[in-house]
């Protein structure tokens, strides 16, 4: 993958976030994420590929566009042919209450690289390069704590697991707690708290618990890039969501997926910050009609991650 559409994708995920942030705090989800998906899919026509997205805003006849299945992208003889993984606003709630870490992602992959995840939940474990191949979601909470607790050289009442706070997790909360591990419960956003997981000195050390299964592959993708492990397990809320996964190719419904099949080959995952969270910094509104945006860049050929701080003059961006 050319390693020159970086900055082509981080245009994308800067024009996704500086839209959305304009509705930040102002009590709308709908209009704040409605803001980042026209900006993300009206910048996506600006870069030179053959796109399909397949991780998406829902299926063609649930969203006007990012929908599973779209092609986007300026095609050409020479356009690469690439999927494409998006949320245009991850932490639609976070951004709405003014919150911490929402996010505009996307990860890209050459073609059939990416897991097509329908629209369903995925109980998910991830941690970063120190663990790899310590972790199995076929485990306990217990058992998963102490593997990565020692394979961290760290005490487990020093280890840091971060968990979705949802009803759900009321069990695996007081496992957790009962380790005498350290928990981190967040509200939303848990591509954000799987990226931390691998991030040096971010403060997490591992992920556990049940969240959106399109978001667990885009974690699976940043994790390729980090040296970071991830296993998903889809976790379906009704018949129609089997089917639906059934149409989709999926044969074995109950499969545990190691993050190679999630995400393989040459994946890059970039992503701008909307607010300010543990990653990146959100978008700051200056005088004059300016505006500053943290962005990441990372790239699994290479393992390179880059942080990129944008001064943008709104003036001059296009409306269209």
């Amino acid at each position: 993958m050319d390693r020159n559409l970086a900055l082509e994708f981080v245009r994308v995920t800067e024009a996704a976030a500086l839209a959305s942030a304009r509705w930040m705090g102002r009590g709308d989800e709908k209009a704040a994420d409605a803001a980042a998906v026209d900006a993300m899919r009206r910048a996506f026509d600006g870069v030179r590929m053959d796109g399909t997205v397949v991780i998406g805003e829902g299926e063609r006849d649930e969203a006007p566009m990012l929908y599973i299945g779209e092609k986007v992208g300026q095609k050409g003889d020479d356009a690469p042919s690439l999927d494409i993984a998006l949320d245009p606003l991850e932490g639609t709630t976070i951004c709405a209450t003014g919150g911490v870490g929402a996010i505009s992602v996307i990860a890209v992959a050459e073609h059939g690289k990416f897991l097509h995840a329908p629209d369903t939940y995925m109980d998910k474990i991830a941690c970063g390069p120190g663990a790899r191949g310590k972790i199995d979601i076929d485990k306990s909470a217990t058992e998963n704590i102490k593997a990565v607790a020692a394979a961290l050289d760290k005490e487990v009442k020093d280890l840091t697991v971060v968990i979705l706070n949802r009803p759900r997790h009321a069990d695996l909360i007081a496992e957790a707690r009962k380790t005498g591990a350290r928990i981190n419960l967040i509200d939303d956003g848990d591509v954000s708290a799987a990226v931390a997981a691998a991030w040096p000195d971010s403060g997490v050390d591992l992920l556990m618990g049940i969240g959106g299964a399109p978001e667990g592959v885009i974690s699976a993708a940043a994790m390729q890039c980090l040296g970071g492990d991830f296993q998903g397990r889809l976790k379906f809320r009704n018949d129609e969501e089997r089917s639906r996964a059934t149409r989709m190719g999926l044969s074995d419904l109950d499969k545990k997926f190691t993050i190679d099949e999630l995400a393989s080959g040459s994946v890059m995952f970039i992503a701008t910050g909307v607010t300010d969270g543990a990653l990146l910094k959100g978008i700051r509104f200056l005088p004059d009609g300016k505006a500053k945006s943290h962005s990441l860049v990372m790239r699994s050929a290479t393992g390179t991650i880059r942080t990129i701080e944008a001064h943008h003059d709104l003036h001059r961006k296009p409306k269209k």
